[in-house]
């Protein structure tokens, strides 16, 4: 990267240099492009280094100087070379939606697709959101999601147990985690300013007694006997019973009230620790415990993270990674759903028909070229078949198997601020 100076003490050398910035992001920006690209791993926009010059304030100050009216009339321009011979559609400022229709080995594929522009829809917000408020054990249809959040635009989101509707993966909303993730698979991590895609592992410990013990899940199914597991509130009433030779602890407060190896209560001021009594007992001598969940990587400044799998797009290639991440039952042709972004931050969305002769559904590869030849910078595969449903403005939009779309867990959505 290229350093830029800026020098105050000389007026004359430092409006050249502005002047000579200004020229060259404007048309950048008119285009409504970010300044550059953001580093892989990180979920900041790239800043130039210089002593006295904030190349990110100078980029808002720019765009805010150029008129919305011409920023939207580029916004349209782009959308309209990128999706030739489709239907575009204005869902609100900055947001677009598109029909089309591709042809694999001469047979059609039907295609919806959201594109938001975040610099001008900046009253608006993506976000995950589960089925209710109260409980993890819920499924509810994307219209019902979507009114229950005054949503404009939702797609179906993380993978998830049928039989309960608990997220399998990674789950964050504001900050808070809901479920932990299961074979580091990737998850895309929203922030204030930006976006990141990361395979996630959990890193998280319960403290007590002088011991420190690994947790190794947050509300999920248990895998292994030998795993410590945490179940919140939004798990249910009850913890499930713990393995054999194991244990479960009632937290609530910070203070160890309750030890069995049965179903066990969650109480709404803590959680239960699930797991072998080998491990556990220890933290019975002083019953004062603490619990801390972090991620690896630890996103500083993440709000939201749904996960997925596996990735399309990964540091601006196309990169398929399904038997890493344990997910080979997904392969052929299907519905698909995915989530991407651009390099300069806007925000796609995509939902794919299959299983039937007016459209036979994509591949993996075919959906990650897909999403690499609309811009994507970076994308992951959504939970797909028949979750596939894409709601925008009041109605499903494309045509899932069932009508309206199965019952979902959680979706991604796209909503007012602060509504």
């Amino acid at each position: 990267m290229d350093t830029l100076i800026y020098n105050a003490k000389n007026y004359e050398a430092a409006k050249l240099a502005e002047i000579a910035v200004n020229i060259s992001f404007i048309g950048v920006l008119c285009l409504c492009q970010v300044l550059l690209p953001i580093h892989a791993g990180s979920p900041k926009v790239a800043q130039v280094t210089a002593p006295d010059f904030d190349t990110v304030q100078l980029k808002q100050k720019i765009f805010s100087e150029i008129s919305p009216e011409t920023c939207k009339k580029n916004f349209d321009t782009i959308v309209r070379q990128k999706y030739t011979k489709a239907s575009i559609t204005d869902v609100t400022n900055g947001v677009k939606h598109i029909k089309l229709t591709k042809y694999y080995s001469g047979k059609p594929v039907r295609i919806n697709v959201v594109e938001v522009d975040l610099k001008l829809a900046n009253d608006l917000e993506l976000t995950p959101a589960l089925s209710s408020e109260l409980t993890l054990k819920s499924r509810k249809s994307i219209t019902r999601i979507a009114q229950n959040n005054n949503a404009l635009v939702a797609l179906n989101g993380t993978y998830f147990k049928p039989q309960s509707g608990v997220p399998l993966g990674t789950l964050m909303i504001n900050e808070k985690i809901y479920t932990g993730p299961i074979y580091d698979r990737v998850a895309l991590g929203i922030f204030e300013d930006g976006f990141d895609t990361a395979r996630i592992t959990l890193n998280a410990e319960i403290k007590g007694s002088g011991s420190r013990i690994k947790v190794n899940n947050v509300n999920q199914p248990r895998m292994l006997s030998t795993h410590v597991l945490v179940f919140t509130p939004e798990w249910g009433k009850l913890a499930p019973a713990a393995p054999k030779y194991g244990v479960g602890l009632q937290v609530s407060d910070g203070k160890i009230t309750k030890a069995s190896a049965n179903a066990i209560e969650i109480p709404l001021n803590g959680y239960v620790i699930s797991g072998p009594k080998s491990v556990l007992y220890t933290l019975l001598k002083d019953k004062d415990v603490d619990l801390e969940i972090k991620t690896i990587p630890e996103w500083k400044g993440v709000k939201h993270i749904i996960s997925g799998g596996p990735y399309l797009v990964k540091d601006g290639e196309v990169y398929v990674d399904m038997t890493a991440q344990k997910l080979q039952a997904i392969g052929g042709r299907n519905p698909r759903s995915a989530i991407g972004y651009t390099a300069d931050n806007n925000v796609i969305l995509v939902a794919v028909d299959g299983r039937e002769g007016s459209s036979i559904g994509m591949t993996l590869m075919e959906l990650a070229n897909f999403m690499h030849s609309i811009g994507c910078v970076s994308a992951i595969n959504l939970d797909g078949g028949g979750s596939t449903v894409m709601y925008v403005n009041g109605a499903v939009v494309n045509k899932p198997q069932v009508i309206g779309g199965i019952p979902l867990s959680n979706a991604i959505i796209l909503l007012k601020k602060n509504s």
